[in-house]
C-alpha cells in the first residue's frame, strides 16, 4: 500500500494579494436612497431606491410593468439622469404611453437596444443615476452565440448589468418575463444576483394591482403595495385595507374580517368562506390561501372545539386577490367556517387575528398592537386577539378579547 503524500499548496498563478480587514476597521455607511416619487413602492423597497443597486421586477404581461417603472423614473427629483432602455418596443411606443400616462414632457432617456455591451457603452458616457432595461430576456451579449432569451444568455447579460451597476453606482431596474407557474422565467440564479425581487400581482378583472417584495437587501421582505390601475396610469392606495372590506353592504354568514401583517404594515382583509353539505368526497378549496393549512385548521376545530366537518365541503376565498401566508389568519379563518356551517352573521363590527396551535391553543402573532389601531382607525367596535397580544392599557374605541384557546375564542362569538 502506498501513501499518498501531501502536496504543498502554491496558490494560483497570477493571483492579486489581497488585504483582509477586521470587521470593526470597516466604517458602517449609511445607504443613500432615492425616491421613485410614487410612496406605495417606495414602502414596498423600504424607503426608496438604493445607489447601486439591482432591483428585478416581473409579472404577467399586460399587467403594468412598464407603466409602473415609466411612471418611476418620470417622478425622480432629476429625470434627466433617468435612462431607459427598451428591448421591446419602439422608441414610438414608448414615447405614446408616456403621452397616455401624463409625463409625456418628462425628460427621460430613451434607447432602444439590445446588445449589453452598447448599453454599458452608451451608460457609461451619459452617467445616468437609474436606469431601466426591459426586459432583460430580451438583452444579449456579443460574447456568447445563443439566442436572446436563453438561459446562458439572460445569465451572462444580467450578471454584466449587475456589475456595471455595483461598480458606477448606478440603480437598475430589470424587467422578467413570468413563466406559466408565475415564477420569473430564466436561470433561478438570476434572483439570486440582485438585490430586490419585487412581483406584480393582480387580478385580470380587477383594477387594482399590488406590488409584492419577496426578496429586499434593503428592506422587509413580504411588503405590499396597492396601486389602482386608470387611464392615466397606476395610482397608488393611501388606504389599502378600505379596498379589501364591503362590510354593511351585504352581510351573511361565512364573511369575517381579519387583520393581516404584510411587511411593516397592517393590513384589513375580508374573508369568506362556504360549508355545504358533500356529495361526495369532502372538498377543499381555497382562494388565496394554502389549502393544506385549511385542512390541518380543521382537524383542530374537529378535536379541540368538537365540530367535525368530515362530510361536509368547505371553500374558502380572500377578497380583492390577496395571498395570505401568515399563520395569523388562522382564528379568523375558522370563525368564518363556523359562521357559514351555522349560518350565523357574525358581528360585522368584529375582527379576529391569532394563530392556533395544534394543541388548540392560541398563540401570538408579531404587530398585535398595530393590528388593533388599525382595526379601531377603520370603526371596528370589538376584536378578538390572543391573550399575549392584549394591549397593557384598555383601549378606548375599541373592545379586546384577550382569550387563550380555540374553545373560548368560539365562546365569545356565540
Amino acid at each position: 500500500m502506498v501513501k499518498a503524500s501531501a502536496s504543498r499548496w502554491t496558490g494560483y498563478a497570477g493571483a492579486q494579494e489581497v488585504a483582509l480587514i477586521p470587521l470593526p476597521q470597516i466604517s458602517a455607511i449609511a445607504t443613500k436612497r432615492l425616491s421613485t416619487g410614487l410612496p406605495e413602492l417606495d414602502q414596498v423597497l423600504g424607503g426608496g431606491v438604493v445607489e447601486g443597486s439591482v432591483i428585478l421586477i416581473g409579472g404577467d404581461p399586460g399587467i403594468g410593468k412598464s407603466t409602473l417603472l415609466l411612471q418611476a423614473l418620470a417622478n425622480v427629483p432629476d429625470p434627466t439622469k433617468a435612462l431607459y432602455v427598451t428591448g421591446e418596443e419602439s422608441l414610438q411606443q414608448v414615447s405614446l404611453r408616456a403621452k397616455r400616462l401624463g409625463v409625456g414632457d418628462a425628460p427621460i432617456k430613451l434607447l432602444a437596444e439590445t446588445q449589453v455591451e452598447t448599453i454599458i457603452a452608451l451608460a457609461t458616457t451619459h452617467q445616468p443615476k437609474i436606469m431601466v432595461i426591459d426586459s432583460v430576456q430580451t438583452i444579449f451579449t456579443q460574447t456568447l452565440q445563443s439566442a436572446p432569451g436563453s438561459v446562458s444568455q439572460v445569465r451572462e447579460s444580467a450578471a454584466h448589468l449587475v456589475r456595471f451597476a455595483k461598480q458606477s453606482g448606478i440603480s437598475l431596474y430589470l424587467v422578467g418575463h413570468v413563466n406559466k407557474d408565475g415564477a420569473i422565467a430564466g436561470p433561478r440564479v438570476l434572483e439570486h444576483m440582485v438585490d430586490t425581487v419585487l412581483y406584480f400581482e393582480g387580478e385580470k378583472d380587477s383594477r387594482f394591482r399590488m406590488v409584492r417584495a419577496i426578496k429586499n437587501r434593503f428592506g422587509a421582505v413580504n411588503e405590499l403595495g396597492i396601486f389602482a390601475m386608470t387611464d392615466k396610469g397606476l395610482r397608488g392606495v393611501s388606504n389599502p385595507s378600505a379596498i379589501f372590506l364591503s362590510r354593511n353592504r351585504f352581510p351573511a354568514p361565512g364573511t369575517v374580517v381579519m387583520v393581516t401583517w404584510e411587511g411593516s404594515r397592517p393590513l384589513l382583509i375580508e374573508i369568506q368562506a362556504l360549508v355545504d353539505d358533500s356529495h361526495g368526497i369532502p372538498r377543499r378549496v381555497t382562494v388565496g390561501y394554502d389549502h393544506n393549512r385549511l385542512a390541518l385548521l380543521l382537524a383542530v376545530l374537529n378535536r379541540h372545539g368538537g365540530i367535525a366537518m368530515h362530510q361536509m365541503d368547505v371553500f374558502l376565498n380572500v377578497v380583492g386577490g390577496v395571498k395570505i401566508t401568515e399563520t395569523g389568519a388562522d382564528l379568523a379563518i375558522l370563525v368564518a367556517v363556523l359562521s357559514s356551517f351555522r349560518n350565523k352573521i357574525i358581528d360585522n363590527a368584529s375582527a379576529f387575528f391569532g394563530e392556533i396551535g395544534l394543541g388548540g391553543e392560541l398563540r401570538p402573532v408579531p404587530g398585535g398592537q398595530e393590528r388593533i389601531l388599525e382595526a379601531a382607525k377603520h370603526g371596528f367596535k370589538r376584536i378578538i386577539v390572543p391573550k399575549a397580544n392584549a394591549p397593557r392599557q384598555k383601549c378606548d374605541d375599541i373592545e379586546v378579547i384577550a382569550v387563550n384557546s380555540l374553545s373560548e375564542a368560539l365562546a365569545n362569538i356565540d
